[in-house]
């Protein structure tokens, strides 16, 4: 759990929920996607969902997450505006600081031209 400046703890399962809605209102993500089942998430040790991994210490939250992405922006733009949002959004939301966010791409959503 993330402890903010007011000492309040904030769930890591909420942090993760924060951060999808975040990644979602970016421009070409598509969706969320699934990412691997490590042994610190199955003991508990981290919280989030299949798509989101939050680790907090002291303050600090570290976040990875996982999405599909549109073909009609550069992988690099979007990566970076998810990172620029979850960081804007979840610091503006929980008070604690957001250190990484890592974002990684599983799928890239190709369109067909007419």
């Amino acid at each position: 759990m993330a402890n903010n400046i007011s000492g309040l703890a904030i769930n890591n399962e909420v942090i993760a929920k924060m951060t999808e809605m975040a990644t979602l209102e970016t421009e070409g993500v598509i969706s969320m996607s699934n990412g691997p089942i490590s042994m610190p998430k199955i003991l508990g040790k981290m919280g989030g969902t299949r798509s989101v991994t939050v680790s907090t210490a002291e303050g600090i939250i570290n976040i990875e997450l996982f999405v599909k992405v549109s073909d009609k922006f550069k992988v690099c733009d979007i990566a970076e505006k998810i990172q620029q949002n979850v960081k804007e959004k979840l610091q503006g939301m929980t008070g604690s600081a957001v250190t990484k966010v890592n974002v990684v791409i599983t799928d890239v959503e190709i369109t067909e031209e007419a």
